[in-house]
This record gives structure tokens, sequence and C-alpha cells, in this order.
């Protein structure tokens, strides 16, 4: 069945997101203001996966633009779909959706990956760099990418650990179809969000330290947060959070 157009969704379909985007956006003004930060520096990120269609066009509806998908398999079959359902709708007049993936990334992947997606949050490794800068290039597009760093000593999480940044950093820049934006982490799940600073806070201080010593690469952005942790990641320097369950609530798993 194909999807609802956003002209066609259900009035309280659309109340309920736009109601979970103005909450997620206070929680960022709010933590914004304690660091002295602008919250206009903050990107939020809906993170679908595993969302019905419903929720993530409410979503957009209310102004969430910039979708992240954690499987290629899931973002292949839903892209199309969202696109197809805001073609040709005078609702969707001017929206322009922007692809993340968000995701721990195969190389096997990776032609599927610079496909689907405008920007890849999850390179780790040089091999993937290789890879996916070669086929990104076949497919005519330059990929935003960040490096995803392991700080909280899970490796299923991935990332490279810290003392690899530089060579990736090297390894990036010299990819004519890859543009090198940021870092990213992902800290261990606790239910205390503050189990989470430690982590925020070394990602910034890697950055900051990286950035003195490339000034010529664009380190700018920090991708660390989630709906659980958000306000502790802006206040240590995010500018993209990664919300899922806060924005679309629970995932479905049936």
């Amino acid at each position: 069945m194909s999807a609802a157009r956003l002209s066609e969704l259900d009035a309280a379909v659309l109340e309920e997101g736009r109601a979970r985007r103005a909450a997620v956006l206070e929680r960022i003004r709010g933590a914004a203001e304690r660091a002295g930060r602008d919250p206009g520096e903050v990107t939020l990120v809906g993170v679908a996966k595993k969302q019905p269609t419903a929720r993530i066009l409410s979503a957009i509806a209310a102004g969430v633009h910039v979708l992240g998908q954690s499987y290629i398999q899931e973002a292949r079959e839903i892209r199309p779909e969202i696109e197809s359902a805001l073609a040709g709708d005078p609702a969707a007049e001017g929206i322009r959706l922007e692809w993340r993936m968000v995701g721990r990334l195969q190389r096997n992947k990776a032609g599927l990956a610079a496909r689907l997606f405008d920007a890849i949050e999850s390179v780790d490794r040089p091999s993937l760099v290789e890879t996916l800068a070669r086929r990104a290039e076949n497919e005519g597009r330059r990929l935003d990418v960040l490096l995803q760093v392991s700080l909280c000593g899970e490796p299923q999480k991935g990332g490279c650990e810290a003392d690899g940044l530089p060579g990736l950093i090297d390894q990036v820049a010299a990819c004519s179809s890859l543009r090198l934006r940021g870092l990213m982490t992902v800290p261990a799940a606790s239910p205390d969000p503050e189990a989470a600073r430690p982590v925020f806070r070394r990602l910034r201080e890697l950055r900051d330290a990286l950035a003195a010593e490339h000034p010529d690469v664009d380190l700018g952005t920090l991708s660390m947060g989630m709906s659980g942790d958000l306000e502790v990641a802006v206040e240590e320097g995010a500018t993209l959070v990664r919300v899922g369950t806060a924005l679309f609530g629970e995932r479905i798993t049936a």
C-alpha cells in the first residue's frame, strides 16, 4: 500500500508530530541556554528506525527534514516510499529532505549507502573510507562523512580509536568524493544521562585538538546525544543530535 500524502494525514497524527518536535526543540533550547550557546547551532536529526510511515510523515510535516536511518535495507525501502508520498503534494512544496546513515556500515553495503544517503556518520576504518570513496565516485556523488570514535569500550558499537583519527582525517581529506564534516560517537547505554557526559566531553576535546592540528579540515560537526541524553550532549558541544523515540514514539518491533 502506498503511503498517504502529507495533506491526507489524520489531524491527530499531525498534532502529535508537532507536539513531539516542539518538546524536543524545547529540551535543546534549555540545554543550549544553560551552556551559553545558540540553540540554532544544533541540528535535530530524526532517527526513523523501525517507525511507521505515517509517523515519519507527521514529523516531516512538523519540520523534521533531516532523517537518520540505521539499516541499509530499511532505508532502501522507506526512502522511496516517503519520497513518493511527498511528490506532487502541495503540502510538501519546498520540503527538501536530507538522509543520514547513523548505523554501522559494512563495506559490502557501501554502494547502496552512496546512493541512498547524503551523509555517512559511521566511517571508522581505512578500508571503509577506500570503498565508500570509490562507490561515491562511481555514483557521481560527493558524500559528507563523520568519523565515528569509540570512547566507551564497547567494540560492538563501532568506531575507531582516538589514536587512529589523524590517519583517517588525512585519508578522507584526500578523497574528492568524500567531504569530512566532523566526529560522531555513541556512549554506553545507561539510564543516567550524566554517565554519557565524560564521553561527550572527550569527543569535543578530541575535535578541538584535531582542529588545531588540521586547520584546513572541516571538523565543525559533533554528532552526539540521543533521546535520553541529548541535554548533556548539547551542554558539551553537540551540533547534531540523533533523536528517535522522543520524536516518533516507541519503535515497531513486531
